[in-house]
């Protein structure tokens, strides 16, 4: 198996201790498939500056490929981050910097690179919403996360083009929860995935729902925690597939949402989202 992520990269600065990390829950999603031993790549728009430079210095020594990445003069994208009780609360950012101005456009050298890979992931914050047609026309497996930030009407619209949409339930209850699956589902995704921080998270695969309930630990900072809870579960849902066609759905989901709950309580140990900060 092999994956790509497809759009947004930040660095998140901690305002408060000066230390910036490497971020983006489409860049997280190829580092996160690297330290979980598959072959990751990733696609998407960085700055020159120190922040920039950092992102792909860090991405080359996790080896993960960066062949297709455009580089532009001027800021890359970050968040500024503040944590309390090990929780992240975002204060700013600057709205992806050089990504505002180079979109991402994928071009059909792109697009034959990307079909290369088992599955292309990219989210709400990679502005690639005129891009999502391009890879289903291509035939390319495709997940997104649309974060906490959707509506209806941005989920009608593109859920036609997603296979896999993971969305941040946390705010919502239960049966709201229930609801808002169903919804996404009926748009078009054949699996649909709500996390909702410390209540766990909700697959929903069109005729049932199946609950999977965090791994409790003492959070170092909880960065990262529903990208790298999203990979365990799709590697280990897709690498099952692909290894049993005939495999039992229930069986694989229940095991899959296991070992996403395993490797989130895992990146809740460590600063940022997966380290290798510097200060800035």
């Amino acid at each position: 198996m092999k994956v790509i992520g497809v759009g947004d990269n930040v660095v998140d600065k901690y305002m408060y201790k000066k230390m910036m990390y490497p971020g983006g829950n489409a860049l997280n999603f190829s580092v996160y498939a690297k330290q979980l031993g598959i072959e990751a790549a990733y696609l998407g728009v960085l700055g020159n500056d120190r922040a920039g430079e950092h992102i792909i210095a860090t991405l080359k020594r996790l080896n993960v490929d960066i062949s297709h990445c455009r580089q532009h003069e001027g800021e890359n994208g970050f968040a500024a981050v503040d944590l309390v009780d090990g929780d992240r609360v975002f204060i700013g950012g600057n709205g992806g910097g050089v990504q505002i101005d180079y979109p991402i456009v994928l071009s059909l050298e792109d697009l034959d690179y990307i079909k290369s890979f088992d599955i292309a992931h990219s989210s709400i914050y990679s502005d690639m919403d005129s891009e999502l047609h391009k890879l289903k026309e291509f035939g390319i497996l495709v997940s997104y996360d649309f974060s906490s930030d959707y509506t209806d009407a941005l989920l009608k619209k593109n859920c036609k083009y997603i296979d896999i949409s993971l969305l941040s339930c946390g705010h919502l209850a239960d049966e709201e929860v229930a609801n808002l699956l169903k919804s996404v589902y009926s748009y078009g995704s054949k699996l649909v995935l709500g996390t909702m921080g410390s209540r766990g998270s909700i697959v929903y695969d069109g005729q049932s729902f199946y609950r999977q309930e965090p791994h409790f630990v003492q959070p170092v900072d909880t960065l990262g925690a529903g990208d790298s809870f999203f990979t365990a579960f799709i590697l280990q849902y897709l690498s099952g597939k692909k290894e049993n066609p005939d495999i039992q759905e229930d069986f694989l989901l229940k095991n899959s949402m296991e070992e996403g709950a395993k490797f989130a309580a895992k990146t809740c140990l460590v600063d940022g989202a997966f380290g290798h900060g510097i200060p800035f």
